[in-house]
C-alpha cells in the first residue's frame, strides 16, 4: 500500500498515511482532528531491475574481463553490485574478504556448500 502525505492547514504539521488509493478520502489529522488535509507531494523511491543492474555489469569490460577468467575479486564484485551493496551474511564474511583479496576459499566454499546441500565429508572408507 502507498504511503500518501498530507499538510493540515490548521496546525501546520505533514501527515504521513498508509492509503489504498489516492481516490480514498484523506484522513483527519492525528494532531488537532481537522479533516481539511491537502495532499502534498513526497519522495519516493525506485529499485533498479535485475535487468538494469545486468546491463551495467555487462557494460563493465573490466568486470566482465575478471568474470570470464575467474578472477575472485571480479566474483566478489558481481555479487556485491547484484545484492545492491548490501553487507554478505556473517558466515559469508570471510569468504568475500578473501575474494576481494584475490583469493579463492576454496576449502570454506566446499564447506558451505556441504553444509547447504546437506552433505557429508567424502571419506574414503575402508573395506
Amino acid at each position: 500500500m502507498p504511503i500518501y502525505e498530507y499538510w493540515c492547514d490548521s496546525c501546520h504539521q505533514i501527515i504521513s498515511s498508509y492509503r489504498q488509493s489516492s481516490s480514498v478520502p484523506s484522513p483527519a489529522c492525528p494532531h488537532c482532528g481537522k479533516k481539511e488535509l491537502k495532499r502534498v507531494f513526497s519522495t519516493f523511491s525506485v529499485q533498479k531491475t535485475y535487468k538494469d543492474v545486468y546491463e551495467n555489469i555487462l557494460s563493465d569490460r573490466e568486470l566482465t574481463q575478471g568474470m570470464i577468467h575467474d578472477d575472485p575479486r571480479a566474483i566478489a564484485e558481481w555479487n556485491k553490485r547484484m545484492s545492491s551493496g548490501e553487507k554478505p551474511l556473517p558466515e559469508y564474511e570471510e569468504i568475500t574478504e578473501r575474494m576481494e583479496r584475490g583469493e579463492w576459499p576454496v576449502a570454506q566454499i566446499e564447506e558451505k556448500r556441504r553444509k547447504f546441500t546437506g552433505q557429508r565429508e567424502n571419506k574414503p572408507t575402508i573395506d
